[in-house]
């Protein structure tokens, strides 16, 4: 299999969702909050250019599970 940057991307999005539900499955579970806890972190650029104006949000939930999966996709990338 060919390597190339959309492989790592896809892989890379994958990991990042696979953790972000493993962690929304695991918060009910009290003694697990260390790793379910999220921080957000937020990017709003805009403009308003007379004739076109914009307004894009980027929000981003990060928890432990989530840069676990992230560093697991990319080691089953290399593994490639």
């Amino acid at each position: 299999m060919k390597k190339n940057f959309w492989i790592l991307l896809l892989f890379i999005l994958i990991g990042l969702l696979a953790g972000a539900l493993i962690s929304h499955w695991l918060a009910p579970v009290p003694g697990l909050s260390f790793l379910t806890h999220t921080s957000t972190i937020t990017w709003s650029p805009a403009a308003d250019l007379l004739v076109l104006s914009y307004a894009f949000t980027l929000r981003i939930h990060i928890s432990l599970l989530s840069i676990a999966g992230f560093i697991i996709a990319i080691w089953l990338y290399r593994k490639l």
